[in-house]
């Protein structure tokens, strides 16, 4: 796939907002799970080896901020979308 047919697809997904929601709650049960195993099953693995530590929990983070920017650009594609069913 080229650049264009990318762009076409990510633009493609923001605009339905059931495709947005999918994503967004996929992203949210990949970042609890990685929360969770981190936290119970690989929390030994983790301490001891402190690069995998801040990578896990950098991942953790990223993935957490990624689905709080979707659901903020969420609301406010909502909000443009009641606006505009209202002019």
């Amino acid at each position: 796939m080229d650049w264009e047919s990318d762009k076409r697809v990510a633009r493609s997904m923001l605009r339905n907002r059931g495709t947005r929601r999918k994503i967004m709650a996929r992203m949210l049960l990949l970042a609890l799970g990685l929360m969770a195993w981190g936290l119970w099953l690989v929390d030994g693995w983790l301490r001891v080896r402190p690069w995998m530590f801040l990578i896990w929990w950098g991942a953790c983070a990223f993935l957490t901020c990624m689905v709080m920017v979707l659901a903020l650009y969420d609301m406010l594609a909502v909000i443009r979308e009641e606006r505009e069913k209202h002019h």
